[in-house]
């Protein structure tokens, strides 16, 4: 007598099935990390043009450079703020270690406080925090100083965010200048932390995945 073994597996069609529905979920991670990247390229972009606009009206309000801003010291009640200089260019590296308060000697610190007691951008005002620059969409420091020639010869005040993937500042370069990373009005220098920046630019972005770079825009 024969006995039939009638052995179970998955058609054809289930197949199909379940590929096409990995296939889905593979493309919807795939969307959404895109959609994070466009995110954070836009904030980058609007990191510059929102510290670039402050930093205009302060100016149109007070006819000083924050952080260089002679008449600090006296013109909040109780915030008792640290004056700068007013020689027409604010001291300091823009990734300078915050203290509070700043010394007079720190004006890149002070920048960021003259900003928030002015009601340009928001945060502490009174305590510690108050000089600390502010943090970009990966982590790294948004800060601001003079230019001095570094990157290429930038002139005047540089905006500098770092931390920025490699893909990110390309995007940003292309949005915002040309996407050279040694010419034009933002320039890339490899992320190692420098202090102070390096006097060239990096030659050409280079995109390996691991590749961070720090930004500076004139403004």
């Amino acid at each position: 007598m024969r006995t039939h073994y009638r052995q179970a597996g998955f058609t054809l069609v289930e197949i199909a099935i379940v590929l096409v529905i990995i296939g889905l979920l593979l493309g919807g991670i795939l969307k959404g990390q895109e959609m994070i990247t466009q995110a954070r390229i836009k904030n980058v972009i609007n990191d510059f043009n929102g510290v670039t606009a402050a930093y205009a009206s302060y100016q149109d309000r007070y006819r000083a450079i924050p952080g260089d801003d002679q008449g600090a010291g006296t013109r909040w009640a109780g915030a008792a703020a640290v004056p700068g200089d007013g020689d027409g260019v604010l001291a300091g590296a823009y990734n300078a270690t915050p203290a509070f308060p700043p010394t007079a000697a720190n004006e890149a610190n002070l920048f960021w406080w003259h900003l928030r007691l002015a009601g340009f951008i928001p945060g502490p005002t009174t305590a510690a925090g108050a000089s600390n620059q502010p943090t970009n969409a990966f982590g790294g420091r948004l800060g601001a100083q003079a230019a001095g020639g570094a990157l290429g010869g930038m002139g005047g005040l540089i905006i500098c965010t770092a931390g920025i993937p490699d893909k990110v500042g390309i995007a940003v370069d292309t949005q915002m200048d040309d996407q050279a990373s040694a010419s034009g009005s933002i320039r890339a220098a490899i992320d190692n932390n420098p202090n102070p920046l390096p006097a060239a630019a990096v030659a050409t972005y280079v995109e390996t995945g691991t590749n961070t770079y720090i930004l500076c825009k004139g403004v």
